[in-house]
């Protein structure tokens, strides 16, 4: 970096030592002259080339971009000094840099005007010797006044006469032309039209459709196809003001136009001793809003006759004209094989180097040279000597988005890695990183251009070469170009300038997934703005990474019970279990363990890391519980990872042992009620991701609730488990609410709703050895032949004894964790069930040397996720849960909440609340979302210091928490025993109560409706499976998305870098997919700029990158334009960065959808913006001329 900077400074000094060189005659101006010892030439002045000239020495473009770059290569190879001009916005430019000099022009004139400023160019050139100009294309090249002002000041034109450039350059005159010396010509206005009204008298005699032209220039700018008489009027004035922009001179004129014609061109040189020689034709039929995409030379499958007559007629009239020099005679070819002249360019244009490839000559030092006093026979350019070699095909390349109409793009490229190699060439300006595209100008990046000896070979070539280009920071017409040359039409060499509008499948395009740029972006935001997701504790994740432990290297994993699932059923299965010797465990790493321990935050990259060895060493497992519950949103919201990609992953990985998942019954995996069909559609692609077995309860052990989620498994072909939410304590006499007889009821009733397995979730811990002995010795007597899941918390630290109690009451599976994720509010110790029952006939099947190895792992791993370590505020179990009955997944959870209210010191209060915000309720079973309600309700309490007493006394005054409104509502259905009253009534205070189950009156979810949105929000890649996580999580589902194409493969970083970000000069890699890493070195973070940005500096892959990023604390202060919101159609955005033109409305207007309602300006063109509704204008945020970035906000419409 500091080698960079000295380098800059060293540049700078040279350049400002040559500023003051020269004659003290001549005024001062802003530039640099390089001696002929440094720089673009330095090769010339060490070994000489001879010059190829008599009277140029010293030559001035005056232009920009690519094709001041082409013109000053050619003049290095003929020994010729170079001059560029460049405007402010320019001063950066490569143009520049490329030039032995250059000079600023037009201080403080538009960035277009600048260019035009023909006095100044003149002056610039007499100052510093300039011998000749070249006007390169667009700007003045066709303008005859500045080929005059030149030729007055004594310096030579590259170009046709003055008078030719005038004759040529008017439309009209040059339309004549070609009737005098006898060529075919489109029925026309003899000269230019001056108003619509004198349009619409051409189209009444000669029918629509027509076309305007604009008289003084060319390049598609203020040309537009009009195909309704009522269209004129608005066409005529966009077309005028396109052309007065581009050429400084709005006169149009007007033809008929031809349908489904070729557009072939001639390629010309004319010389001072009247010869004239074509160099073949180019077919430019591919034409998008009338500017040129792909040219090819010569042009595919054009008969030999039409060739021949063609190219006579371009020299005919070349000849007529007197004309010298380079310039392009154009035809429109129809169907029937006539052609038509429609007008010349008397200039160089973009696509000659198509011309150039199959020829072999260099027209830019033919024009040189020519301008000089040469002769074509001198130069060996007789028609005899020029010769056809192959096929080329130039694309051009622009930064431009053809997903949004080809809006141009702007920023800084961040990447540029163009495609090389045989028979490829480029010409550029912009072709590097850190290159910044402006508004200002067209939007062209390079010409690639592809030669071969035919043209299916020209194509592969281009093909090759355009997939290779890696262009990051703006966007580019790329993947377009790629859908032109892949297409079967295009391939055959015959195509019209419809080819585009009659091929709707060209711009169906897969997104450029640009993974390695957007991890940098993600690794920057995290580096400048801090974490992406909130981090609970202060204390910084571990830097170790976790060493997995071996596995043997087979191919296969031993089989698990999930063949006999797969293969028989899951009434085959659910007799497997119970048919099983042994004692069955579920492991909970997977899931509730770190739901319990670490606020659910680890990672499908950890879990992942760790699952094959899972697969080989634990095959004897019932299930690994790793799914649903609050694991799918926390996937979305924190950890920006996709929960439907971790389950394909991990089933990927783990293809014998099955799958178990939470699900909340109609409340599927979110905090409230569905419609049923979403429930049904949740657990269908669940089974098809690879879920077995759901585990379904409802918080609050409403039957009907359940119900729908046994149905929806039912039907979804899963294994139904249903589950008895378990709280209070059987084996206490005096707590007869939920007796021994309330849970065997509610038993038999699951039993006969058809559930393959019956589970008993002890979500608080408090199923102490007797309770449970009780409890599932009665169910078992009442069915010997279901299968029993047991499942419970270790807050009490009697897991272990609870569990074995059970198996020896007769259930068949109960649930453990890894010993380093054991204990406390997760599950009981795997280790510890698997030691006692080792070596007996109760064996669990799982070696403990295998479970220390897998526990060695999570060790390590759970330093990872040190800012969200429950043990920051929980040292040990607490056998205080036997009284709050605190569920063991809430209780971390609430601890943290209590500290972050600033109610750490009253955390022993907040659980004694718990037990009175219970009694509250109804003395509710407490499990997600319920336990909610209650912990939500106790944190209130104690914030506001009320008692159980204060709150049923004021009741009707109290605000309480939403959650808790809404559970007296009866949004999450009917508690056993139902609502204690009078406290419902004084809270509710004649608020709507729902009856029955919630979700019976829900309508049901669109879901064809729902993905269109989605699409047209996020794009088609926006898969079932979304729409699904959209239906749950609406808003949450929009930010992953939004995040995810902002960011992209988040989840391939390690977990620290995702957390926390790397440190300068941390070296890395990151695999992306199989045989794809990234190297990546952080170099350094810059100061804040005056836009409030920061930039980043990184290596990858051995080549420097650096990303912008917005300093969020340094900006508070700093006013920045607003954003469209995206998904509303009434906030209406820039759909291009530009300039504001016109306002065509004012606030308090009633527009229809459709309505012009302004126009903005970028690269030359114009574009009207349209009401995207019907509706009244609500907000104006801008104003003519105001400069604006894309998506900003233009204002707003109230929808109607």
């Amino acid at each position: 970096m500091l080698r960079l900077q000295s380098r800059a400074r060293q540049l700078r000094d040279v350049a400002s030592l040559q500023l003051s060189e020269g004659p003290a005659t001549l005024k001062a101006r802003p530039g640099f002259r390089l001696p002929l010892g440094i720089g673009y030439c330095t090769a010339r002045s060490a070994t000489p080339f001879p010059r190829d000239t008599d009277t140029i020495t010293k030559l001035m473009v005056a232009n920009r971009g690519e094709i001041a770059i082409r013109v000053f290569r050619a003049c290095t190879e003929m020994n010729i000094r170079t001059v560029a001009i460049y405007s402010e916005q320019d001063k950066m430019h490569m143009h520049r840099q490329k030039a032995d000099e250059s000079y600023l022009i037009g201080k403080g004139l538009p960035p277009v005007a600048a260019y035009l400023n023909i006095p100044e160019i003149i002056t610039i050139a007499k100052e510093h010797g300039v011998d000749a100009i070249h006007p390169g294309y667009g700007f003045l090249s066709e303008r005859h006044d500045f080929a005059q002002a030149i030729v007055d000041a004594g310096i030579k034109f590259i170009g046709p006469s003055p008078e030719v450039v005038r004759r040529m350059g008017d439309k009209v005159e040059a339309r004549q032309a070609a009737i005098e010396a006898g060529v075919q010509v489109v029925p026309g206005t003899p000269g230019p039209v001056e108003s619509a009204q004198q349009a619409l008298e051409f189209c009444e005699t000669y029918g629509m459709p027509v076309i305007f032209k604009a008289a003084y220039g060319g390049g598609g700018r203020g040309m537009r196809v009009v195909r309704k008489k009522e269209d004129l009027d608005e066409n005529f004035y966009r077309a005028t003001s396109e052309a007065q922009s581009a050429f400084g001179n709005g006169a149009l004129f007007l033809e008929k136009f031809i349908e489904r014609p070729r557009h072939i061109e001639v390629q010309i040189l004319g010389d001072s001793a009247g010869n004239v020689v074509h160099l073949y034709e180019r077919d430019c039929s591919v034409q998008r809003r009338h500017q040129k995409v792909v040219e090819i030379a010569p042009a595919p499958q054009l008969p030999t006759e039409i060739q021949e007559s063609m190219t006579a007629d371009a020299i005919r009239l070349a000849r007529h004209v007197g004309y010298e020099n380079a310039g392009t005679v154009e035809f429109l070819l129809d169907s029937n094989g006539e052609y038509y002249f429609i007008e010349v360019n008397a200039r160089l244009q973009v696509e000659h180097t198509v011309t150039e490839n199959v020829t072999g000559v260099d027209l830019v030092q033919t024009q040189i040279k020519i301008a000089d006093g040469k002769t074509l026979p001198e130069m060996g350019l007789t028609q005899d000597q020029i010769k056809l070699n192959g096929c080329a095909i130039q694309c051009r390349m622009t930064t431009e988005d053809p997903s949004r109409g080809f809006q141009p793009d702007t920023g800084r490229i961040e990447v540029f890695r163009s495609g090389e190699g045989f028979g490829i060439r480029l010409d550029s300006a912009l072709g590097f990183a850190g290159a910044i595209i402006s508004p200002y100008y067209d939007s062209l990046l390079v010409k690639v251009i592809a030669h071969a000896h035919n043209h299916q070979s020209a194509c592969a070539k281009m093909l090759r070469t355009l997939k290779e280009f890696r262009i990051r920071g703006v966007k580019t017409n790329i993947p377009f170009l790629l859908n032109v040359l892949e297409h079967p039409q295009f391939l055959s060499g015959v195509v019209d300038t419809y080819f585009i509008d009659e091929n709707p499948q060209l711009f169906q395009f897969k997104p450029s997934q640009n993974r390695a740029q957007k991890l940098l972006h993600y690794l920057a935001q995290v580096m400048v703005n801090g974490p992406s997701t909130p981090l609970a504790t202060k204390l910084p994740p571990s830097e170790t990474e976790p060493a997995v432990p071996e596995i043997p290297f087979v191919s296969e994993p031993p089989k698990g019970l999930r063949e006999v699932l797969l293969k028989e059923g899951p009434q085959a299965f659910a007799k497997k279990v119970r048919e099983h010797k042994g004692l069955l465990l579920m492991d909970t790493t997977f899931r509730d363990a770190h739901q319990s321990l670490l606020a659910t935050r680890v990672r499908t990259y950890d879990l992942k890391r760790i699952s094959p060895y899972v697969s080989h060493k634990f095959n004897n497992l019932y299930s690994i519980e790793n799914w649903g519950g609050a694991t799918f949103d926390v996937s979305l919201r924190f950890l920006h990872e996709c929960p439907w990609d971790r389950l394909d992953t991990l089933r990927k990985l783990i293809p014998n042992i099955p799958f178990q998942m939470l699900l909340r019954g109609a409340n599927a995996v979110g905090y409230t009620n569905y419609p049923d069909n979403v429930v049904f559609k949740f657990c269908e692609e669940a089974v098809k991701y690879g879920m077995d077995i759901f585990r379904i309860f409802d918080s609050l052990n409403y039957l009907p609730n359940i119900v729908v989620g046994m149905d929806a498994v039912g039907n979804a072909g899963g294994v139904i488990e249903a589950a008895i939410s378990y709280t209070g304590d059987v084996s206490d006499p005096s707590k007869t609410k939920y007796s021994l007889a309330y849970y065997v009821n509610l038993a038999t009733e699951l039993v006969k709703a058809g559930t393959h397995i019956l589970a008993i979730k002890d979500m608080s811990g408090i199923l102490k050895p007797r309770a449970a002995t009780l409890l599932v010795s009665a169910i078992r007597d009442k069915f010997p032949d279901m299968p029993i899941h047991v499942h419970t918390h270790d807050t009490a630290g009697a897991g272990v004894a609870s569990m074995l109690a059970c198996y020896a009451a007769g259930a068949d599976v109960v649930d453990v964790a890894c010993d380093s994720m054991s204990g406390m509010t997760s599950q009981p110790s795997m280790g510890a069930v698997v030691a006692a029952l080792e070596k007996t006939e109760h064996d669990t099947g799982i070696r403990l040397d295998d479970v220390s190895a897998y526990s060695a792992y999570w060790e390590q791993a759970r330093n990872q996720y040190a800012p969200f370590e429950c043990c920051v505020t929980m040292k040990s179990g607490n056998a205080d849960t036997y009284r709050n009955e605190i569920p063991g997944g809430q209780y971390t959870n609430l601890q943290f909440q209590a500290f972050s209210l600033g109610l750490q010191e009253q955390f022993e209060e907040v659980k004694k609340m718990y037990v009175e915000a219970n009694k509250l309720m109804g003395d509710i079973p407490k499990v997600t979302p319920s336990s909610k309600v209650v912990g939500d309700m106790a944190q209130f309490m104690v914030q506001n210091k009320l008692t159980a007493k204060m709150v049923e006394d004021r009741a009707g005054e109290l605000s309480f928490p939403v959650s808790v409104i809404e559970y007296f509502q009866g949004y999450l259905g009917t508690p056993p025993g139902g609502f204690p009253e009078p406290l419902r009534s004084q809270i509710l205070q004649g608020k709507k109560t729902i009856e029955g189950r919630p979700g019976e009156s829900l309508k049901p979810v669109d879901f064809k409706a729902l993905k269109k949105k989605l699409v047209d929000q996020h794009g088609k890649m926006v898969r079932d499976v979304d729409v699904i996580s959209a239906a749950l999580y609406p808003k949450v589902t929009n930010e992953y998305l939004e995040f995810k194409d902002k960011y992209g493969p988040v989840d391939a970083l390690n977990t620290p870098l995702f957390l926390v970000g790397p440190k300068v000069a941390k070296e890395f890699e990151v695999e992306i997919e199989t045989g794809k890493t990234l190297s990546i070195k952080t170099l350094a973070k810059g100061d804040i700029n005056k836009e409030g940005r920061r930039e980043v500096f990184f290596e990858l892959n051995g080549q420097l990158r650096s990303v912008f990023i917005r300093d969020t604390e340094a900006t508070k202060e700093m006013h920045f334009h607003p954003k469209a919101l995206k998904g509303v159609h009434g906030s209406v955005g820039a759909p291009m960065p530009g300039t504001v033109i016109e306002v065509k409305v004012k606030e308090g207007d009633k527009v229809v959808k459709g309505q012009p309602i302004l126009v903005l300006s970028a690269m030359k063109m114009e574009m009207v913006v349209n009401a995207p509704v019907a509706g009244t204008i609500k907000n104006i945020l801008i104003k003519p001329n105001m400069k604006l970035e894309g998506d900003d906000l233009l204002l707003d419409i109230d929808h109607e």
